[in-house]
């Protein structure tokens, strides 16, 4: 409620600890801060916005997920390398592309094992698009036709006639 603050809290405070943890753990294993990198000293579940580059396998930062303000900067050498790192997660939910060729994009977010991409936007979410993720981030879609088909059951009931083959 402080209208001073111009990025909310976390969830809760465990989320908080483990966030602080996740940036920890990994510049322990030799990540870089450049920005943040520790929570806020004020009451709340506050994180300081924070960017960590110089990740690699096997940190924290690059294989969990980070529910909170902290954006992981990589630098590859082609495009082939950058949707060979964005699929090397256990992790799904969304991704983001920016591409001056919108139809480049297109090719590019089509090789991303992602449930969702978003072309020269971070990302979206409205009740007319759907919304899920694909490995250790979900199966199946909520919102639109795609998330109110979870909800049902559908029967298959097919026939033969009673001399055909088996």
């Amino acid at each position: 409620m402080d209208r001073a603050a111009e990025l909310g809290p976390l969830c809760n405070e465990e989320a908080a600890v483990l966030l602080a943890d996740q940036v920890v753990r990994s510049v322990n294993e030799g990540a870089t801060v450049l920005l943040g990198g520790e929570r806020l000293n004020r009451p709340g579940a506050f994180m300081a916005p924070t960017i960590l580059t110089n990740l690699k396998p096997g940190m924290a930062a690059y294989q969990e997920e980070l529910f909170g303000p902290v954006a992981s900067f990589y630098r590859v050498k082609d495009e082939q390398a950058a949707i060979d790192l964005a699929n090397d997660s256990p992790f799904g939910l969304g991704g983001s592309v920016f591409a001056g060729n919108i139809d480049r994009g297109l090719l590019v977010a089509a090789r991303i094992d992602s449930g969702m991409v978003f072309i020269n936007h971070p990302i979206w979410t409205q009740a007319d698009l759907s919304f899920g993720g694909t490995k250790r981030s979900g199966y199946g879609r909520e919102l639109l036709e795609l998330g109110i088909k979870e909800f049902i059951n559908k029967k298959l009931i097919r026939i033969s006639e009673l001399n055909d083959p088996f």
